[in-house]
């Protein structure tokens, strides 16, 4: 009975994910406030417009035709939970940082990146250097310092390698091999 009820269960969301690409696929997503882009490998990313900047929303699939909120219009993160996080990276960001992974505030900058055997990597930005806050004339720059955190997800937007702190490209590059190792057969 239990597998009886997984498979029906995947069988509502695989439907669900079609309707949604079929969705975004309708001309209402083809013109502003909304922007679909390709990201490689048979996937497109659909961007909103909110509060001015180009929000990372929807992951489109085109291989299978199916499409994942990856981030609501609240610019909370839809396929990203807490557990996908590693907490011991955090550990020493200031607390207004650790809250908003604690939210899963995707408000500042963050991208997802192009998909290389079948992995992107995500840069998650929880804290936004001073320049952000400045106005047009330069004024009210803050001291902030940028802090973003790496995480890889797969082409339903299901994190591969938890989100961390990587300020080197070697360390994002050992990540990159863990989640393609992982991403192997991943459903």
């Amino acid at each position: 009975m239990k597998d009886y009820n997984q498979q029906a269960i995947r069988a509502n969301n695989n439907n669900e994910a079609e309707q949604l690409y079929a969705k975004l696929c309708d001309s209402y997503y083809k013109a502003y406030p909304y922007n679909t882009k390709d990201i490689g490998e048979d996937m497109a990313l659909v961007e909103e417009v909110i509060c001015g900047y180009w929000k990372p929303r929807y992951l489109m699939d085109r291989k299978t035709c199916c499409a994942y909120e990856f981030m609501d219009g609240n610019e909370t993160l839809k396929t990203v939970s807490r557990d996908d996080i590693d907490w011991e990276s955090l550990k020493a960001l200031p607390e207004k940082a650790k809250k908003r992974a604690e939210e899963l505030c995707f408000h500042f900058p963050s991208f997802v990146n192009t998909f290389k055997n079948g992995t992107a990597l995500v840069s998650w930005q929880l804290n936004p250097d001073g320049e952000y806050y400045m106005d047009d004339d330069g004024f009210g720059m803050t001291g902030d310092k940028e802090i973003e955190i790496y995480g890889f997800i797969d082409r339903k937007g299901h994190v591969l390698v938890k989100f961390q702190r990587a300020d080197n490209s070697d360390l994002i590059k050992t990540l990159r091999g863990e989640a393609e190792t992982l991403a192997i057969g991943h459903d």
